[in-house]
């Protein structure tokens, strides 16, 4: 008792003895009981005031989901409003592992139920492990009935399993125009690090190729939601609202569905390319490519055994070759030459004895016959090998390349399409830049003819002949109208798809009629005289590249894939024609086998216009008030009168 009264406290030490407890000690416990305090009123506060409005959009959590809405996306049609693309309903299942108790546990029923491997649904879960908890994963795409029930029969069990209606790609059977149309998929771990995807979140679907892609963030439309109350087994008590899901915009294609149809039909079975223009807008009629794919196998998950069987395929399926095959144009590069010739006033004068050939620098260079006398207006329709060696060694290959460039060589044309390429134009410069090497003049003589170190695309050489048969005026080619993009994506896409674009070349009109009769007779006396349109004003120009050297083929022993590749690029009519079509037939042997599929499509786009004008004035005809005698009409023309006289009959060679 007497310690209480004391003015130090003391206590019982170890060893019995009583000990002072010094004041410092004591003040030392008071202000950590005080810290200890005010670090939890501190937490408190923050909890109960500044974190109040997030634990309490948890706790919400905890009792509404919210589900996603997704957007339709927009269809494709063609010219004339003809539906290309559609979509089909369809469910998804996917895996919320908020809901998730003992995933281990439940993986031998999911795997049963859902027909899917385990190892599958592991790899699956791995993909998404850096994404938020809260995010779904999508187990399997496109379940069928069965599966359905199987998920709703078992949502106690398995409150981790949940549906979701989709809309999902519909394409064309067959391949038909798949290279143009493109093909979504979902988005990869790549395209995630790509700053245009930022947006995006895995799972997500997208536009991989072709048009799909390139108005992707048209075609996809803005996803909705639906808020709904769920218990804390994840079943589903009511629904509170929802954010409908704008669908994507409808695009109308420049591709004209009957001209389409002549292309893949005169190109079935084949290996090669077939694109159709109005050389008047750029606005692609067709665009066909072989071997083609199957969008739809890209629509839902894409099977192993599908993508080994197009990576696996040595004539590259997924290529859309008349934008991306980079070939030798053969002999359709001597309008350019013949461009280049007449505007520089060589080839006017200009007189070949075509004897089978000639020898240029110490080496003969041959031709496919001995044509005998040839200048500038039977040189296109006999395709005088002869005529354009001269002609090439006189202009230079600088000049060459001046004309060629000019019309869109080794450029890209600007098209709307994803990974076109961009080809080669030889030059002096060139050559220096990528061969740091003198180019030697003996090697422009092959240039002349489309050969050597001249490359192009199906694509380009259209663009470049309907050039030239429109008098000088180049359009960027499209395949979507322009008024059907906003102003400003639409500049955004010319951005992302540079190249040549619009252009005009000085053609005088002097050497355009030239040019453009010599092409009419090459579908008529000419090398393409098997492919002759009666009653069209068809004009074009035949090709034949070889793929290898003599000697490469003298060691390959010949075969199928040692043929040269055939060309063909056509219009009608001659003159600032209403339509353009390139051909490339790869092993086809002779261009004049091309210009006979190139013959189809302009028969058919021909016949259409001719039917639809018939109709047309039918329908505008009044029926006269009583009978009489009707006035005699003048019936519009087939072909246009020529201008000049046409050039002397050739014997057709076999090109």
């Amino acid at each position: 008792m007497e310690a209480a009264h004391h003015p130090e406290l003391h206590d019982l030490g170890p060893t019995g003895k009583v000990e002072k407890v010094t004041a410092g000690k004591l003040h030392a416990v008071q202000y950590l009981v005080a810290l200890i305090l005010a670090v939890l009123i501190t937490g408190l506060w923050r909890l109960e005031v500044v974190g109040a409005d997030n634990f309490r959009a948890l706790a919400e959590a905890n009792r509404i989901r919210k589900v996603p809405i997704l957007a339709p996306r927009g269809r494709l049609f063609d010219r004339e409003g003809r539906l290309l693309v559609d979509n089909y309903p369809s469910v998804t299942c996917y895996l919320l592992r908020e809901q998730v108790k003992d995933l281990e546990a439940d993986l031998p029923l999911i795997s049963k139920g859902l027909d899917i491997p385990i190892e599958q649904i592991h790899a699956t879960i791995r993909r998404y492990q850096l994404a938020p908890k809260y995010e779904p994963i999508p187990l399997k795409q496109d379940i069928t009935p069965d599966e359905q029930a199987f998920i709703a029969a078992h949502r106690d069990e398995l409150p981790e399993l949940e549906t979701l209606d989709e809309q999902r790609r519909l394409y064309p059977r067959d391949g038909f125009a798949a290279h143009l149309i493109g093909y979504v998929g979902e988005v990869s771990e790549q395209m995630l690090d790509d700053p245009r995807y930022a947006f995006y979140s895995p799972g997500d679907v997208v536009g991989r190729s072709g048009v799909e892609q390139t108005y992707d963030a048209l075609l996809r439309g803005t996803d909705g939601s639906r808020d709904i109350i769920v218990n804390s087994h994840g079943k589903e008590l009511g629904h509170l609202g929802q954010t409908l899901a704008i669908p994507g915009k409808d695009l109308k294609l420049t591709i004209d569905l009957d001209v389409q149809m002549a292309a893949e039909k005169a190109l079935e079975g084949k290996i090669g390319a077939i694109v159709a223009m109005d050389p008047h807008t750029g606005e692609i009629l067709a665009m066909a490519s072989r071997p083609t794919f199957d969008p739809n196998q890209f629509a839902v998950r894409l099977t192993k055994s599908y993508w080994n069987e197009i990576l696996n395929n040595p004539d590259h399926p997924l290529l859309n070759k008349t934008i991306q095959a980079q070939l030798a144009p053969g002999s359709t590069f001597k309008i350019i030459m013949s461009v280049a010739g007449l505007q520089e006033n060589v080839a006017q004068t200009m007189h070949v004895q075509c004897n089978g050939g000639a020898t240029f620098y110490g080496h003969f260079y041959a031709c496919d016959k001995h044509h005998g006398a040839v200048d500038i207006n039977n040189a296109i329709p006999y395709s005088c090998d002869t005529f354009y060696y001269t002609l090439a060694n006189r202009l230079g290959i600088d000049t060459i390349a001046k004309y060629a460039t000019s019309l869109g060589f080794s450029q890209k044309t600007g098209i709307d399409l994803p990974d076109e390429a961009s080809g080669t134009m030889p030059s002096t410069v060139w050559k220096l830049k990528t061969q740091h090497a003198p180019w030697y003049a003996g090697e422009t003589i092959s240039v002349g003819i489309g050969q050597g170190a001249v490359t192009a695309t199906p694509i380009q050489l259209a663009r470049a002949l309907s050039g030239v048969a429109s008098g000088g005026v180049l359009r960027r080619p499209h395949v979507v109208f322009p008024d059907e993009v906003p102003p400003e994506q639409l500049q955004a896409i010319h951005e992302t798809f540079p190249g040549s674009g619009e252009a005009t070349i000085p053609l005088t009109s002097e050497n355009w009629e030239t040019i453009t009769d010599a092409m009419a007779a090459v579908t008529t006396t000419g090398t393409a005289a098997p492919a002759h349109l009666e009653g069209i004003d068809f004009a074009g120009k035949t090709g034949t590249a070889q793929v290898m050297s003599h000697d490469a083929l003298a060691r390959a022993g010949g075969g199928h894939k040692t043929d040269p590749n055939a060309w063909f690029v056509g219009m009608a009519p001659r003159r600032n024609p209403d339509i353009v079509v390139a051909v490339l037939w790869e092993h086809g042997n002779w261009g004049n086998n091309s210009a006979k599929l190139a013959a189809q499509v302009i028969d058919a786009y021909v016949n259409k216009q001719r039917k639809r004008d018939n109709n047309l004035r039918i329908a505008i005809t009044p029926e006269p008030a009583e009978p009489q005698t009707a006035p005699s009409t003048q019936s519009i023309p087939s072909t246009p009168s020529a201008t000049k006289p046409q050039p002397s009959t050739p014997t057709p060679s076999a090109e």
